[in-house]
C-alpha cells in the first residue's frame, strides 16, 4: 500500500477514536471520518491480545491486502482505522475480505455497483 494511503500519526488515530463513527463486527471494528483529501487513508491496530508478533503481523498483512483489493470500490475522502479482534486470527483471507466488505457496506463507503 502506498505511503499516502497510510495513517501513521498518533494524532490521526486519536482524532478517529474521538470524532470518528465506529462500526463493529464480531471480527473487527472500523472507525471512519472524512479527511478532506482526494484519497482514503488507512490505519491498522493489532493489539498484543491477538498473539505474538508473528500473528499480529500476519493479521496486519492480510487486512492490508484486503483493503488494497477493496480500495477501488470505496468512496474517497475518508480516514479509516481497522481494529482487529481475537476471532480474526483464525480466519482465512477470503473471510477477512468478506468481513471488511460487510463493514464498509455498513459504514456506507462502498460505491454502488452498476450505478
Amino acid at each position: 500500500m502506498q505511503q499516502r494511503f497510510r495513517l501513521r500519526q498518533e494524532r490521526d488515530f486519536a482524532r478517529l477514536r474521538h470524532e470518528g463513527r465506529a462500526y463493529q463486527g464480531r471480527y473487527m471494528l472500523i472507525s471512519v471520518l472524512p479527511n478532506g483529501l482526494s484519497h482514503n487513508r488507512y490505519g491498522f491496530i493489532t493489539s498484543k491480545q491477538l498473539g505474538n508478533a508473528v500473528t499480529r503481523n500476519r493479521v496486519r498483512r492480510l487486512c492490508r491486502e484486503a483493503v488494497r483489493l477493496l480500495h477501488p470500490r470505496l468512496q474517497v475522502g475518508y480516514d479509516v482505522v481497522l481494529v482487529a479482534r481475537r476471532a480474526l486470527v483464525e480466519q482465512p483471507f477470503n473471510n477477512i475480505q468478506r468481513i471488511l466488505e460487510d463493514l464498509y457496506r455498513q459504514a456506507g463507503l462502498m460505491v454502488v455497483e452498476g450505478g
